[in-house]
């Protein structure tokens, strides 16, 4: 299968009869080399992965059965210095297997970087069969200073391999998380990004690095909105490069680092009543002891702050992030009725709990379609907790 035939799709992994019983509307195809906003809310939980890992390809291919759709091999933070030089040839051999694959793999797959000389050493050992396997590379510590060698290096890339490659960059510098260098840093990086449009699936936010230069570290009682300062950050990018009036891009969600049980200091963050109404009161304290109610309150926070996707780094992060995708019954009715009123003024919600207003909720009722699209619609009465219940395979 050659990328440009290539299709993602969520909850593909699910048996057709869990699917016809959770959605109202089936998640759709998305086409790689389609429609770029739509690729780009597709890559839901990108999961990233050490390169240096032995059978890389069976991991990421063992991953894709299992849902996950987008995945980062990883040749920055995750290998240790001497190690890059093996760490990329296993990550190019690992492309070369997944592209020869009997069962092919269905994930949109990315190479991070590591330093000026990555990328033409990547190019160097790539042969067209692995390029084929490739979506596009992830950009470390994209700043104003560097941007525009690092858009150069990918399209020299793409032109060598033959193929289009997407780039998304990850916003952590300091020169973006300190307030006095960080506007100019913005208006600098809207400019470069909007000079490669179509190359740019996304920009990705690090918030590990950017607390990690104030000496910060959230722990499990909070999410990354709690750290006001790198809450303030990822505020001042939402509103610079996240616009939905064209100038814009996707902008995904931080990392969740947090995946073992520990002694709590606060309450959980999972209310209990959804669990009991669905009988799954032992799955919410499952998921209470793996850390994944601050995941579901962060992923929460992320959709009502302007984010789509999230960086994860474990498997148990694949499920919450895409059940929590998928459009409910209301919020789907809501956006078609909104859409639906050209000429403009207030309606009542068909819930009867809501006004919807047609000039101020155009923007949001376009956005819930695209992800309708993408993850499809859940079905009158099914709730984030059936379909968290069906990921994990105790439906």
């Amino acid at each position: 299968m050659t990328a440009a035939s290539r299709t993602v799709r969520h909850f593909h992994h699910l048996a057709a009869a869990d699917r016809a019983r959770l959605f109202l509307t089936e998640p759709g195809e998305i086409r790689v080399d389609g429609d770029r906003e739509l690729l780009a809310t597709a890559l839901g939980a990108t999961l990233y992965i050490p390169a240096d890992r032995p059978g890389l390809a069976d991991t990421v291919l063992r991953r894709s059965a299992e849902g996950m759709t987008s995945v980062v091999l990883d040749l920055e933070d995750a290998v240790r210095e001497s190690g890059i030089e093996e760490a990329t040839r296993n990550a190019v051999g690992a492309l070369d297997e997944l592209a020869g694959a009997g069962d092919p793999c269905t994930a949109l797959v990315f190479l991070r970087a590591r330093g000026m000389g990555c990328i033409p050493r990547i190019v160097e050992l790539m042969s067209a069969t692995a390029a084929d396997a490739l979506t596009g590379l992830v950009i470390p510590k994209f700043d104003g200073r560097t941007a525009e060698a690092w858009l150069a290096q990918t399209a020299d890339a793409a032109a060598a391999l033959g193929k289009h490659l997407y780039v998304m960059p990850v916003l952590e510098s300091e020169r973006i998380l300190y307030r006095e260098t960080r506007d100019a840093e913005l208006e600098t990086l809207s400019t470069v990004l909007a000079e490669h449009r179509e190359s740019v699936l996304a920009v990705r936010v690090g918030a590990t690095d950017m607390c990690g230069a104030l000496g910060i570290r959230r722990d499990r009682d909070h999410t990354i909105y709690d750290v006001r300062v790198v809450a303030d950050v990822l505020a001042d990018i939402v509103n610079r490069l996240g616009r939905r009036d064209g100038t814009g891009f996707v902008v995904t969600a931080p990392v969740w680092e947090y995946f073992a049980d520990h002694e709590r200091m606060f309450r959980p963050f999972l209310r209990a009543t959804p669990f009991v109404e669905h009988r799954a009161v032992r799955f919410r304290d499952q998921l209470v002891s793996r850390d994944l109610d601050g995941l579901l309150r962060e992923i929460s926070l992320d959709r009502v702050n302007g984010m789509l996707g999230k960086t994860v780094i474990h498997p148990n992060h694949v499920a919450p992030v895409h059940a929590l995708s998928v459009v409910t019954a209301e919020e789907y009715r809501d956006a078609c009725a909104i859409v639906g009123a050209d000429a403009g003024g207030v309606l009542r919600s068909d819930y009867r709990n809501k006004m919807n207003e047609a000039r101020p909720h155009a923007i949001w009722a376009r956005q819930v379609l695209r992800r309708a699209e993408v993850f499809g619609v859940a079905n009158d009465g099914v709730t984030f907790v059936d379909l968290l219940v069906a990921l994990a395979g105790l439906g």
